[in-house]
């Protein structure tokens, strides 16, 4: 199968990392989109890995139905259309805009693009988006996109009509039940745990923040899109609601939480900041993940006291894969992709620190001054890392005696110290993808990860 481009909805309109699973992704209707708490008591070593985005579907987030070719550019000005056209950058299937945006061969944009039953999205969206109408995701390459455990790719919701929740009770009831269900979250809602069912696509409206900890226990086939995810810890671990200060940061709650054999995750265009334990956590044998166009990062704090303090370094350690060595779960899952990722302000490790994985990086970005490490691959895992920019970093890479390796291909490193070439050996993925050139990488990646 032969690799195919998409875009992004970004300012910047460019070609853009493109792969499909086994032909084309199939997507539902107009969204698609963010995991169990583990404790790793070292302070280890991260290693991480992305993925692109690849579209398809039945219909169009700019208009109810796009009449494009066969294949679908996910996102943004000149897209080339398909049986999913999706929109630009901050533009929503609201807008009437869209700076040069096309639908295919039979559906128009252009820069008076229509947005309306054939048209797309445009470019002109706000920051924060509608507050009726989610923008365009990416669409979805990586691990995510692949058949296994009894389900062919991620779907999230699919085509259910969607409900808009307000509040956290509304949240928490709404995402219980493995009914497929499309919820739009709207407002900054109050603290508190969120555990989510299967077959769920959660979608944030006009600057949606969700506080405190989301929980993937054994679910399967969710998407969680355009959110700000904050954890509990932000400046100080003891706000968490279940921190033991005999302990330290490492008794609290991710952000998010992926466990318990939970598969078919895809989480993009989030921001997730401050988890108490980490960011976004993967354990316990799940599987089929993808994380794409999310940012993560911390306010700044310490870990003073209890047994597995990190002291200064204030327990900052963003993504683990694995909780511990030779997990027998563990062995054969536990394959997630990252790409168009960020790791920023604060971050000190775990970028991710990994264990027995196949775990790729992709176009991905660390811009976290002053860490341990960034990516680590621990005890099995195989990392394979691609056209990523190291900037201002120390230790890009931290490989295990007892992981499979590290390849490195196509990355920068500039102003970064430490180790820089892999070692070992990966995998080659089962996806199609087309890594995105460095040369902008930066830039795009720091204007569109996150919610839009």
């Amino acid at each position: 199968m032969l690799p195919v481009r998409i875009r992004s909805f970004l300012i910047a309109r460019r070609p853009r990392l493109l792969g499909a699973a086994s032909g084309l992704c199939f997507l539902p209707l107009l969204v698609q989109g963010c995991g169990s708490s583990s404790n790793d008591s070292s302070t280890d070593t991260g290693a991480s890995a992305g993925v692109g985005a690849a579209g398809s579907g039945a219909n169009s987030t700019g208009g109810q139905t796009s009449q494009g070719g066969t294949s679908s550019m996910a996102n943004g000005g000149a897209s080339s259309g398909g049986t999913l056209a999706a929109g630009g950058k901050g533009g929503s299937a609201a807008s009437t805009g869209g700076s040069a945006a096309m639908a295919g061969a039979t559906s128009a944009g252009g820069a008076g693009g229509m947005a309306g039953a054939t048209g797309m999205a445009g470019t002109g969206g706000s920051a924060t988006g509608s507050c009726t109408v989610p923008p365009a995701g990416s669409a979805l390459i990586g691990w995510a996109s692949q058949s296994g455990m009894g389900v062919t790719t991620t779907t999230g919701g699919g085509n259910a009509a969607p409900q808009t929740v307000t509040t956290l009770a509304q949240l928490t009831s709404a995402v219980t039940g493995n009914t497929a269900k499309v919820i739009y979250v709207t407002g900054k809602l109050s603290a508190g745990k969120i555990a989510v069912g299967s077959n769920k696509t959660i979608v944030g409206l006009c600057g949606a923040e969700i506080h405190g900890h989301i929980g993937l226990s054994g679910s399967s086939n969710v998407i969680l899109r355009n959110l700000k995810i904050v954890g509990y810890g932000v400046g100080d671990c003891a706000l968490d609601p279940d921190y033991d200060a005999s302990v330290g940061c490492s008794s609290g709650n991710d952000a998010v939480t992926i466990n318990n054999s939970a598969h078919h995750i895809w989480v993009d265009h989030c921001d997730i900041s401050d988890g108490t334990d980490g960011n976004l956590d993967t354990t316990q044998g799940a599987d089929f993940v993808t994380i794409s166009w999310t940012k993560f990062h911390y306010t700044s704090r310490s870990d003073p006291t209890g047994n597995d303090s990190t002291g200064a370094e204030g327990h900052r350690f963003s993504n683990l894969i694995g909780g511990a060595d030779n997990v027998p779960g563990d062995a054969g899952h536990l394959n997630i992709t990252f790409h168009h990722d960020w790791w920023a302000d604060n971050v000190n490790q775990r970028m991710p620190r990994s264990r027995a994985g196949k775990i790729h990086l992709l176009n991905n970005l660390f811009t976290a001054k002053g860490d341990s490490y960034c990516s680590n691959a621990g005890q099995g895992a195989a990392l394979l890392v691609e056209n990523t920019i190291y900037s201002g970093v120390k230790a890009p890479f931290q490989i295990d005696s007892n992981a499979v390796g590290l390849v490195s291909k196509g990355n920068t490193f500039p102003n970064s110290t430490g180790t820089t070439t892999g070692s070992g050996s990966a995998f080659t993925p089962p996806y199609s993808y087309t890594p995105d050139p460095t040369s902008n990488l930066q830039a795009d990646i720091q204007a569109n990860a996150g919610p839009q």
